[in-house]
């Protein structure tokens, strides 16, 4: 240990003077995690009612699509899109391609999170508002999302928290977010350690922020159900 030359291993200086150049690029890193984050709940739900849907048009198509995306790694579907798609005419920006394949690929986690919670809601409650003369979806609105809500946020919180560390593959499509702007500072610097050091902090205090914020709406949501 003593013939380490700690200064080798992370340069204070170099650090301090990249850190404002590489948190340049953590607008798109939040807008491709939070932006995909906010469309794959939306589609994820979509994707949930189809997958339990009685009509067989809808239910298989739904199931294939939540197949092949947790089956697809991220970065071969980023390349899909971004250099894949040019050869039949459809020309994307690197930003463009990564908020589209964030966010389809995580609606399909999501898809399977949204199913099991709703299914995770006592069926009871689906017998009382059937009863009360309540239709589908004022039941579903009303009564059995808000519930759900409360069993899906931190399955939910750990697909964001993956979106925001798997947000620098969007590196490999030129998107100059934060990990693309520390391998230009490593490349720069010739010192890849000072840099990816200081970029796997920046990326775990952006996590320890949503880590904050699941256990807030956990203490909202559960504090409703009493």
């Amino acid at each position: 240990m003593a013939t380490i030359e700690w200064g080798n291993i992370f340069d204070v200086q170099l650090a301090i003077t990249s850190l404002p150049y590489i948190l340049q690029g953590i607008g798109y890193t939040i807008l491709i995690s939070f932006g995909g984050m906010a469309c794959g709940l939306v589609l994820g739900f979509i994707l949930a009612l189809g997958r339990g849907s009685k009509w067989f048009v809808v239910r298989w198509p739904s199931r294939f699509f939540i197949s092949y995306m947790r089956g697809t790694p991220m970065l071969v579907f980023l390349f899909l899109l971004y250099f894949g798609l040019p050869n039949i005419g459809i020309q994307l920006s690197a930003v463009t391609a990564a908020l589209i394949g964030f966010s389809l690929h995580s609606s399909a986690y999501m898809a399977e999170i949204h199913r099991s919670a709703l299914n995770a809601v006592d069926k009871g409650q689906w017998e009382a508002a059937t009863a009360l003369g309540m239709t589908y979806w004022q039941t579903m609105f009303s009564v059995i999302i808000p519930q759900a809500i409360r069993i899906a946020i931190p399955p939910l919180s750990n697909v964001l928290l993956d979106l925001i560390k798997a947000s620098s593959l969007a590196a490999m499509i030129t998107v100059p977010e934060l990990f693309q702007r520390a391998k230009i500072v490593g490349g720069r610097e010739f010192d890849y350690l000072t840099v990816y050091i200081l970029v796997g902090f920046v990326y775990w205090g952006i996590s320890l922020l949503v880590e904050l914020g699941q256990e807030f709406f956990e203490k909202r949501f559960s504090s409703r159900q009493h």
